[in-house]
């Protein structure tokens, strides 16, 4: 049984509700997680999602910053949010469905940024961020008789194919050793598959985000890949494609984010 499952991280979902409704038209995910929502749960374009046919839907929203939402085909059950940190901040909702008789367990995350310098006592967006991937080690991974994925913007571009200069980004924040060897613990840890390395070998160099800064960020191309899908180990046979949307950065008035897909083919 095919399943498809969407991540993008949408820099407010009201603002873009027309290149979500575009993306959910052509592309028919039965499963889109979105970061960075920027509106409260009652702002939530809901009636748009329920017209193409996403009518279940779980949202954990904050006025004007960060925010989640899984907007999903099927129905969604045992919905809950962690307060990473404990900050107060909307980063994390995850949701239960069933596809092809198999129970799958969705977090969805947006990971903080982290601001600009990676020194904690400087930086202390930076400490925040050290501190919430600390406690995603923590995250329950082995549940019986269901499987688990985790998606969303985890900010961070953990192999040097990640990223367009290896060298030149080992001090920037999203690619410096003390983080990307955190989300290898995560991923490790958790005993975490990361699908699309999976599925795209990490030979080849792909990124899901492009500074709004470039004039032409086609041409300039100095993107990272900070959007992720994981899986349970058991999904890895099951998974059939891999696909990041990268024409999606020229659509008008874009995200810097674009979509990642996996499918898979659940017995």
């Amino acid at each position: 049984m095919p399943f498809k499952i969407a991540t993008w991280n949408i820099n407010s979902v009201r603002l873009r509700i027309g290149l979500v409704e575009r993306f959910l038209d052509e592309h028919q995910p039965d499963v889109l997680c979105l970061q960075e929502i920027k509106c409260q749960n009652d702002q939530f374009p809901a009636k748009n999602f329920k017209k193409l046919g996403y009518e279940h839907m779980a949202v954990h929203g904050q006025k004007g910053y960060h925010g989640v939402a899984t907007v999903s085909k099927r129905p969604l059950s045992e919905s809950y949010s962690k307060d990473y940190v404990a900050m107060g901040d909307t980063r994390h909702i995850s949701t239960q469905l069933e596809a092809g008789g198999r129970k799958l367990q969705i977090h969805n995350f947006y990971v903080p940024a982290g601001g600009d310098e990676a020194d904690i006592v400087k930086n202390p967006k930076f400490d925040h961020k050290l501190k919430f991937l600390n406690e995603m080690l923590e995250l329950p991974h082995d549940h019986s008789g269901v499987e688990n994925i985790l998606v969303g913007d985890l900010n961070i571009a953990p192999h040097e194919n990640d990223v367009w200069s290896h060298k030149k980004l080992l001090k920037v924040v999203s690619h410096t050793p003390i983080e990307t060897e955190f989300l290898d613990r995560i991923r490790d840890e958790g005993g975490w598959s990361d699908l699309v390395r999976q599925k795209i070998s990490t030979d080849e160099i792909i990124y899901s985000w492009w500074s709004y800064r470039a004039k032409d960020w086609d041409a300039a191309d100095k993107g990272r890949r900070l959007d992720h899908i994981w899986g349970s180990p058991s999904l890895n046979e099951n998974l059939t494609n891999i696909s990041i949307l990268r024409e999606a950065r020229g659509w008008e008035k874009p995200s810097d984010h674009v979509p990642v897909i996996a499918e898979f083919d659940l017995d």
